[in-house]
Parts: C-alpha cells; structure tokens; sequence
C-alpha cells in the first residue's frame, strides 16, 4: 500500500508500465469535473471509475482484494475512511470472483482517512475496506478509482 498525495504521484510512474498513462489521465482530466461513470485509458487494461456515494458505517464495511488489477484510489471531494490488511493477516470468506476480480475478507486491520487531494494505492496482497464514513458520520465522496492491470 502506498498513501500520498496526488501531486507526488508521479513519482511513482515507476512502479508499473501502465501507471505513466495513468498519471497522464489525472494530469489532463478535472477531476473534480468528471461525471460518474467509467472511463477508459486503454481499454480494459486500464480505466477510471468515477464514484459519487455517501459513505457507510464501519460495521457495514467490507473487506475486499483484487488479482486482476491494482487500485490506485483517489478522493476528489469529501474524505473517507478506509480500511488496510495485509492478506496474510486475512480470513477469505467469499471466494475470489474472476469476471469481477474481487474476494471478500474477514479483517482486523488499521484505519486511516483519505482526505480529498490524496491517493493510496492497493496492490493483490493489500486487503482494503473502502467507503467508510470519517468519525461514523456518513457524507457524500467524489472518488476517482484508477484499475491498472497487472
């Protein structure tokens, strides 16, 4: 996992092929601008998801990991909480998904606020709560998830 904020993100354009192109959305796109809804980079190897919610509570959370692709997760309005595990650490309790890349998880990890003008970036082996409210108090987000196949 990695958390920073967005305007270090390219620093990391080292970490995957894919991720220059990535940056290269985020770098020419409003984020704050864009409408909900899914938008493609290279296809299906990599492509925005653009999420307008209202956060949940922490006891409706879920814990989830992808193989397929890696999540390079971005708030443009509002702050969430979210959830972070090592797989390791992690109990499978929904077998992995193929066609939606996912398995779900029964965790104990850490918690931290992703504050709007921030990334975290989650790889296969980063079990992840997303869309938890910031002190049990659900709010609206804006969050742009960039999935990066591996």
């Amino acid at each position: 996992m990695i958390l920073d904020s967005i305007a270090n993100l390219g620093q990391y354009a080292g970490v995957h092929p894919r991720f220059k192109q990535a940056i290269e959305f985020l770098q020419t796109h409003d984020i704050k601008t864009l409408e909900p809804g899914r938008y493609e980079i290279d296809g299906s190897h990599l492509f925005a998801n653009v999420q307008h919610y209202d956060t949940k509570l922490k006891a409706d959370s879920i814990w989830e990991a992808h193989r397929k692709y890696y999540d390079i997760q971005i708030v443009a309005e509002g702050a969430e909480t979210l959830g972070h595990s090592p797989i390791e650490r992690a109990e499978e309790t929904t077998a992995y998904n193929e066609e939606s890349d996912y398995a779900l998880f029964a965790a104990n990890g850490d918690f931290f606020t992703l504050n709007e003008g921030y990334f975290v970036f989650f790889a296969p082996q980063d079990v992840h709560s997303p869309c938890v409210a910031v002190d049990e108090k659900p709010a609206p987000v804006k969050k742009i998830v960039i999935k990066v196949e591996i």
